[in-house]
């Protein structure tokens, strides 16, 4: 199969999701219209409540070896024949790695800076985000290049955008050089 079809086939399967999401939206705006809550309708239902925002997403890009690479983002994903929404948001992230550090871009909208929470793991080859607000949740996991040093690490929010620059690890060796006389 040549990566053509692949397109083509990922071009089929998101139309098959927005199609789905088209019949849940207009789902949702008959059961406003008759006035009932959301809780109502999940409780009728037996299921728990659907997220507020559906964020969905896709970043095409030509990856070292000349073939696209497909990044899908958001709360929607796709399982089978019907997408699952879920209430986390994954970000739109990007991965800068440059020679001494690694940039991370995120986009995060409508949290407040407090509510965002960055950790990196022991071996320092993750990077672990979550943002827990009142209107919406954003958690994403981003296998970093390099291992980091947490220590040496700051994280900014301005404008919706979380950017976290890492430390890399020095990869000089340790020990001492000694002088033959």
């Amino acid at each position: 199969m040549s990566w053509f079809e692949d397109i083509d086939n990922w071009f089929k399967r998101i139309q098959k999701y927005f199609e789905e999401l088209e019949r849940e939206m207009e789902e949702e705006m008959e059961r406003m219209m008759r006035g009932i809550a959301p809780e109502e309708e999940e409780e009728r239902r037996g299921g728990r409540a659907r997220p507020k925002y559906y964020y969905y997403g896709f970043e095409i890009s030509i990856g070292p070896d000349g073939k696209p690479r497909i990044k899908e983002f958001g709360n929607v994903r796709p399982r089978g024949e019907k997408p699952i929404i879920e209430e986390d948001i994954e970000p739109l992230t990007d991965v800068i790695e440059e020679e001494d550090s690694i940039k991370v871009v995120m986009d995060m909208p409508g949290v407040d800076k407090d509510k965002i929470s960055i950790r990196v793991t022991e071996d320092g080859k993750k990077l672990i985000i979550s943002a827990r607000d009142t209107d919406r949740k954003y958690y994403k996991e981003v296998d970093l290049p390099a291992e980091v040093d947490p220590s040496q690490s700051k994280a900014t929010y301005r404008n919706g955008v979380l950017t976290v620059e890492l430390k890399k690890k020095s990869t000089k060796k340790s020990g001492f050089e000694i002088k033959v006389e």
